[in-house]
């Protein structure tokens, strides 16, 4: 294999098939990871010969393993990971979210990306030519949270320190970690931003949206560059959106 090898989770729909498609157009060979097989097939068609579809199950460490072992036996290696399986729910109180709602989105927002990340890691550490880059799907709400979202909220705060940690550890192995933090970009888990979404002062408003073409390109700049560089940490968003002095 000549061709560079990423592995893109969350890959049957949004961001993540956005960031696939653009990934095997750029030359990647792609392994697309997702719950639901169906959609990652679809996305597989469309991305061409040298697109794997595996079903696959963040949160569960044996599913990540074999996922890594698929994408080592069919392509040689990875170069890249995009960690952008997550998911969130409905805005729920802090005091009423259940212990179901807070686990289900913190392992796979956190969990998820950390037995990613790992398996990539030791991938990366020992293949030869040696290293990779790990991309992670951050949030802007890490930082500036919306109310009523607390796990998402901590799942993507902590997703900066996995980011930070790895970014840390991997230099002596030439493996590179950056974050990207997404503000509204126009998938079909947007769609509540048209119509209104919750703000700080618990008002439903509408926000801007922009094509996920710029997520998409913004990653493959990400991606292209050499090792020796990496963005730790950038923020792409819809200019108008109430972000900046939100609350």
């Amino acid at each position: 294999m000549t061709r560079k090898v990423a592995v893109v989770t969350g890959a049957g729909s949004g961001i993540g098939e956005a960031v696939a498609l653009a990934l095997a157009k750029a030359g990647y060979a792609v392994v697309l990871a997702g719950r639901r097989l169906p959609a990652l097939e679809e996305v597989a068609r469309q991305a061409g010969s040298d697109a794997l579809p595996v079903a696959t199950d963040v949160t569960d460490p044996v599913s990540v393993a074999a996922l890594f072992d698929h994408a080592v036996k069919r392509f040689g290696r990875v170069d890249l990971l995009f960690n952008n399986a997550g998911t969130g729910g409905p805005p729920t109180p802090l005091e009423e979210v259940s212990h179901e709602q807070w686990r289900r989105v913190v392992d796979t927002n956190l969990t998820g990306v950390f037995l990613c990340t790992q398996a990539a890691f030791r991938q990366m550490k020992t293949q030869r030519p040696r290293g990779g880059r790990i991309i992670n799907n951050g949030s802007i709400s890490a930082t500036v949270p919306r109310p009523h979202m607390i796990a998402y909220t901590a799942s993507k705060h902590a997703v900066s320190g996995i980011t930070k940690t790895t970014s840390l550890e991997g230099r002596p192995y030439d493996i590179a970690c950056g974050q990207i933090d997404i503000g509204n970009a126009a998938t079909s888990l947007a769609s509540a931003f048209s119509t209104g979404t919750l703000q700080a002062d618990l008002s439903l408003e509408q926000e801007p949206t922009f094509d996920v073409k710029h997520v998409a390109d913004a990653v493959l700049y990400m991606a292209g560059l050499p090792l020796e560089a990496n963005v730790l940490f950038m923020t792409v968003m819809a200019t108008n959106m109430p972000y900046v002095g939100r609350g």
